[in-house]
């Protein structure tokens, strides 16, 4: 088969009879669900039970690299895991940069399979096309840090490591998998799917050619969206001076920026950890992933250390949400995070929850807001599974819940939710409410439109046009998920010139049009998983105190989320019935006939 951009390869790996296989992937399959989150999608929804226990044999994780990873393309060094959720229990995806992305697909595959349950911990290295399972006994125990030191040091400096930390050995609901020590495929819970199955590694290191059909049209379209890069505020000066904690102060005088728990939609001492406190204080450098011509990463200097800082999310979370404004404690709290391997949001946000609990006397957790003792502690306690963090590391709706008072856990499908309050942002409510993952920001970044002005600015108190909007923005990102391409990059470049790229990589001719009907066709599979699994419309909501509670003061006073008129249009725009179930035609009209709910 003769391919450019994919290699048409995956490797399956089943841990309970060791057995590792090499499979073909169609080029058809390749060209309708392209890579990365699509073909992650399409291989869950075939091979997982919908109503299977995530941290169960049954589950797997498929980690898959896209047709533009490993190529020149800005910000195309991803890859993607998908799994069922033990959070959330949905469907789900998460993706990170760095290089391990580009080495596994230099290794000659496109996907990786992993199935069945190690009876003994083991990690899996994959040298070019050759893949083994080794003992990982005494990597067992490790931390993020120690386990990737170690790796290396018997390995070799080629090579990358994704892993778990104590956090997914233990399987907290939330533990990330972690690659390249502090890169994060963090929501989710994926790295308690490793810790179940007991795998705590996997090391890669590859040197084939990632073959491009039409170099000199990969060329210009790499030129002219490094130009575009260049040209956007957001991504030549923003997001390179100062990280993406260059949102704080903006989002905080729009009256957005939550505290507290989702209590206020302003801090008070925001300007203290901002990506300009930042800059004039702790700052040490930038970094970025494999070719990245934004370099967000902010390096910060904490005593004698230089680690990388939080980003805007953990920052958030890490901080104003538990009512934390030492920019010191919060990098701290960020790189134990890291070294434990938890998602920093879902860790943040639970940990608020606990102390808003606290402090109603409605559940003794022994911690309360501004404690930074306290929140560096319960960090710990979760990744151990220790004294109240046990009851912690099943996220804030089953901690809530197991109180009775399951209306102060700020989730959405049993995912924490992110640092933006959606009472401001009408859109931002609709793309949290529908999201596939649950409470994920990502999957419309409705914030563009409503904050930033990307594409351009949209009224963020108005309700209108905002089903149309969000529709648009999940289908897109789910294709840009599947290429696989950083989201920063897409502030700046057109799916015109993501749509060329791919066509010079590939040499298949592909249209903006043909990237949202993938994205469409990925978002209408994943609701037909979710639905199998029981999340009907009902989990198509949001927290009572975003929908009921308006906010007291500031820029967006008085506001609530008007979600009900904006779910009913949506469900309209999406081609599915008042339920939210996909239509016959729907599914007909993208090829999906041969899935059902």
């Amino acid at each position: 088969m003769d391919l450019y951009g994919w290699f048409g390869k995956a490797l399956r790996v089943n841990l309970s009879t060791g057995v590792i296989k090499e499979e073909e992937i169609e080029k058809t399959l390749m060209m309708d669900w392209l890579g990365g989150r699509g073909l992650g999608t399409r291989m869950i929804y075939r091979e997982v039970p919908a109503v299977c226990n995530p941290l169960g044999s049954e589950n797997k994780l498929v980690f898959a690299a896209g047709p533009l990873t490993g190529s020149n393309f800005p910000g195309s060094g991803r890859f993607s895991v998908s799994a069922k959720s033990p959070l959330t229990g949905t469907i789900f995806d998460s993706n990170a940069g760095g290089t391990w992305g580009v080495r596994f697909k230099r290794c000659g595959f496109d996907m990786l399979i992993i199935e069945g349950a190690a009876s003994t911990p083991v990690f899996l290295s994959i040298k070019d096309g050759a893949a083994s399972l080794e003992d990982a006994g005494e990597l067992w125990g490790n931390d993020v840090f120690e386990t990737n030191h170690k790796i290396i040091s018997i390995l070799g400096k080629d090579v990358s490591v994704a892993c778990i930390g104590p956090a997914g050995e233990n399987q907290v609901k939330f533990a990330a998998i972690m690659n390249d020590a502090h890169r994060v495929l963090g929501r989710g819970g994926l790295g308690a799917v490793m810790g179940a199955k007991k795998i705590k590694a996997v090391v890669v290191s590859g040197n084939k050619k990632v073959r491009v059909a039409h170099p000199e049209k990969m060329d210009l379209m790499v030129y002219e969206s490094d130009k575009w890069i260049q040209a956007s505020p957001i991504t030549s000066k923003g997001l390179p001076e100062f990280g993406t904690p260059v949102l704080v102060n903006l989002f905080n005088e729009l009256g957005v920026f939550p505290s507290y728990n989702f209590q206020g939609s302003q801090f008070a001492n925001a300007g203290k950890i901002s990506g300009e406190a930042i800059a004039e204080t702790i700052y040490a450098g930038r970094k970025g992933c494999y070719r990245c011509p934004v370099q967000c990463t902010r390096m910060v200097k904490i005593g004698a250390s230089t680690i990388p800082g939080p980003e805007y999310e953990s920052l958030w979370a890490l901080g104003p949400e538990c009512g934390i404004d030492d920019l010191t404690v919060i990098a701290e709290a960020n790189n134990l995070c890291s070294q434990l391997g938890l998602d920093t949001i879902s860790t943040g946000v639970t940990i608020g929850c606990a102390m808003e609990l606290e402090e109603r006397g409605l559940l003794k957790t022994g911690l309360k807001f501004n404690d930074a003792v306290g929140l560096l502690r319960a960090i710990k306690q979760i990744a151990g599974r220790e004294g109240v963090g046990d009851l912690l590391a099943e996220g804030s709706r089953r901690m809530a819940d197991s109180s009775g008072f399951s209306q102060y856990s700020m989730q959405v499908k049993g995912l924490e939710l992110p640092a933006y309050d959606p009472r401001g942002m009408q859109g931002m409510g609709l793309g949290f409410a529908t999201s596939n993952r649950g409470g994920c920001h990502l999957s419309a970044y409705m914030v563009g439109p409503e904050a930033l002005g990307v594409p351009k600015m949209v009224d963020r108190f108005s309700t209108g046009g905002k089903a149309g909007l969000t529709i648009t923005q999940q289908n897109i990102n789910a294709a840009v998920d599947s290429l696989i391409i950083c989201r920063f990059i897409n502030l700046a470049v057109s799916e015109e010139y993501f749509a060329r790229a791919l066509s010079a990589a590939t040499g298949v001719d592909y249209r903006p049009q043909d990237l949202y009907r993938i994205g469409e066709r990925i978002w209408t599979l994943e609701r037909l998983y979710n639905l199998q699994a029981g999340l009907d419309s009902s989990f198509d909501t949001l927290p009572p105190r975003l929908l009921e509670e308006p906010i007291a003061e500031g820029p967006s006073l008085g506001k609530t989320v008007e979600l009900k008129p904006m779910l009913a249009e949506y469900y309209r725009f999406r081609g599915w019935d008042a339920a939210g179930i996909p239509t016959p035609k729907k599914l007909q009209e993208l090829e999906l006939e041969e899935y059902s709910c």
